[in-house]
């Protein structure tokens, strides 16, 4: 396959491109936690305790820009901010189940 551009980054396939907006360790753990319901910043950093406030913050935000989250910003006090997926992000819930069941079945291999 040729190589291509894409937003001004070269990629030598399609999967690599894929990767590198859904991959790495907190994306697709947190497109997961959002595919049932809107969660709120502090929610979903309880559900993530290992990840640090720096890197969750740097994921949401990669995956707010790239379309497959938005986030909404209530002007209260104390402030809110809710997460929700979208139509992109929904796409992506299967992908993560067959990661997920494929996970499952190798943590029964000897």
């Amino acid at each position: 396959m040729p190589e291509f551009h894409h937003r001004g980054r070269l990629y030598h396939n399609p999967v690599e491109l894929a990767l590198n907006q859904i991959g790495g360790k907190w994306k697709m753990p947190i497109l997961w936690r959002l595919k049932d319901r809107v969660l709120r910043y502090g929610e979903l950093r309880r559900t993530m305790p290992t990840c640090t406030h720096n890197m969750l913050a740097r994921q949401l935000h990669e995956l707010e820009e790239q379309g497959y989250i938005t986030r909404q910003a209530f002007a209260e006090v104390p402030p809110r901010v809710e997460y929700t997926i979208t139509h992109k992000g929904r796409r992506v819930v299967p992908i993560i189940d067959l990661l997920r069941e494929l996970g499952l079945e190798l943590q029964q291999e000897p």
